[in-house]
């Protein structure tokens, strides 16, 4: 059955034994706060925490100190590496940003001699919970691909299939999102959208249906696609995953969605050969737990498909 709140993930996520998350840059208060909630909760059994390791033992309460191990780190490029290498090693299944910056991040994510490449391109999802929806929202790719080709579109959909397995779905539908439904030589993202609507049609996709090219409206809108005589396209009015043209367009909405919609959300990037959390550094401790929600939900996806 296919999850429709983080709250059923959460249910999820503590039913399975807990998981070891290694920290690029613990000393923030809002991430101490997330590792110790998930420690308390069950979805955390350890956890590895890089960077300033007074700062990180004064803002860590007493009782948390067995469950974790704190590793002296100098700069941002040294927290990463060092939180990279735990995952690498087997020590920890889960990679988490914390205070460092994105650059020296996805730096040591990407080293191809020490980091954690698994070979396709890597990808963010953000996850949304919002009022009125009924289901879980996600968008791609709003944090790494700028703006993807129509082969990187492909992967993006393709990274995106053991954390919708692990949300419990048995089939998934995505809306390439564009500004309009018909296509255009003046728009590339159109045609991108009708060749992956073609080939989702061939089942060239194990876990999704593919509609588009559709507007947001008619993604998200039973009466909008309706309206447009679009209700017959798959995900029209139905989408699970939103795949948007470029960076801008899907960042700008998943903001909205956190500051205009009151959305819950929790974001990951997909592909490498662990779940890697890329929070930013204004996140609160709940979006920061909520990511680790959907790193449980890959980590339970991989399994199935094994």
């Amino acid at each position: 059955m296919a999850m429709t709140s983080f709250n059923g993930l959460r249910e999820m996520a503590q039913s399975s034994p807990g998981h070891v998350v290694s920290v690029a840059g613990a000393e923030d208060p809002s991430v101490l706060e997330a590792i110790e909630a998930g420690l308390k909760d069950g979805l955390l059994a350890a956890a590895y925490l890089t960077g300033d390791a007074k700062k990180i033992k004064d803002g860590l309460n007493p009782d948390t100190m067995a469950k974790v191990e704190i590793l002296q780190a100098d700069s941002p490029a040294g927290c990463a590496r060092l939180a990279v290498e735990t995952v690498r090693n087997g020590s920890a299944s889960i990679l988490m940003k914390g205070s460092v910056d994105s650059t020296h991040y996805l730096k040591a994510v990407v080293n191809r001699d020490t980091g954690l490449r698994k070979g396709g391109v890597l990808s963010n999802i953000t996850v949304a919970e919002m009022a009125g929806m009924g289901r879980l929202l996600a968008a791609t790719d709003n944090g790494i691909m700028p703006a993807p080709t129509l082969d990187q579109k492909r992967q993006i959909i393709i990274n995106a299939t053991p954390l919708f397995r692990g949300c419990g779905f048995s089939r998934a539908e995505v809306a390439a999102v564009c500004a309009t439904e018909k296509v255009s030589d003046a728009l590339p993202a159109t045609r991108d959208a009708a060749s992956l609507a073609e080939e989702g049609a061939d089942g060239k996709f194990d876990l999704f249906e593919i509609g588009g090219p559709m507007g947001y409206d008619v993604a998200v809108s039973p009466e909008a696609a309706k309206k447009k005589g679009l209700d017959h396209l798959p995900a029209a009015g139905s989408a699970d995953l939103l795949l948007f043209p470029n960076i801008d367009a899907a960042n700008s909405v998943v903001k909205s969605w956190k500051y205009h919609g009151g959305a819950r959300t929790g974001s990951i990037v997909l592909g490498a050969t662990a779940p890697v959390l890329l929070n930013s550094r204004s996140d609160s401790a709940q979006r920061r737990l909520d990511a680790l929600l959907l790193a449980a939900a890959v980590i339970a996806g991989e399994k199935d498909d094994k």
